[in-house]
């Protein structure tokens, strides 16, 4: 790869609380080159999948999930928090330090047997994650893999998503 992604990610200390160093991809977007880099690094993975979907959890996860399903000719499944949705959905509640949250999705969205990979931003603790896995597998979706524009290895999130694809494109063990 020829643009070094990582000199494009801030990282602000004690955001969004002491103690969290915070990985932020704001000046990776606002950099085309860099952008369009990140998405043909995530992409490469699925180049020839045959994916139907793509899917991703709001909001960050988005903005790579939209660009990389256009760039694979394939849909796109947005993944949202609690009554965002106007159709029949199904949800799966999981753990965050502090209670509980959960995510939706269109229950049309996914036949089974569709074949999705599911894009996020950053991988950090693998909750958010193994929710979306969850949910996919429960609509009886083929998930070919799980992608990341960045890993956080330290907090070891992968091990939520044991015998997954997992691909990350920077990967941060500090």
């Amino acid at each position: 790869m020829d643009t070094d992604l990582k000199t494009f990610i801030r990282d602000v200390p004690d955001f969004p609380k002491p103690g969290i160093l915070f990985k932020d991809i704001t000046p990776l977007l606002r950099d085309s080159n860099a952008f369009a880099a990140s998405v043909e690094a995530l992409a490469r993975p699925y180049a020839d999948a045959g994916l139907v979907a793509v899917a991703a959890v709001e909001a960050r996860g988005f903005i790579f999930a939209a660009a990389l399903a256009a760039r694979l000719d394939c849909g796109f499944i947005p993944l949202r928090k609690p009554n965002k949705l106007p159709s029949e959905t199904a949800a799966v509640e999981y753990a965050l330090e502090y209670g509980n949250d959960s995510i939706e999705v269109h229950r049309d969205a996914i036949q089974p047997g569709d074949r999705v990979a599911l894009i996020d931003d950053v991988l950090a603790t693998g909750g958010t994650a193994a929710a979306a896995v969850r949910l996919m597998d429960g609509l009886e979706a083929d998930l070919i893999g799980i992608s990341f524009l960045i890993e956080l290895a330290g907090l070891d999130g992968r091990r939520h998503l044991q015998g997954r694809h997992v691909h990350a494109v920077l990967t941060y063990t500090e």
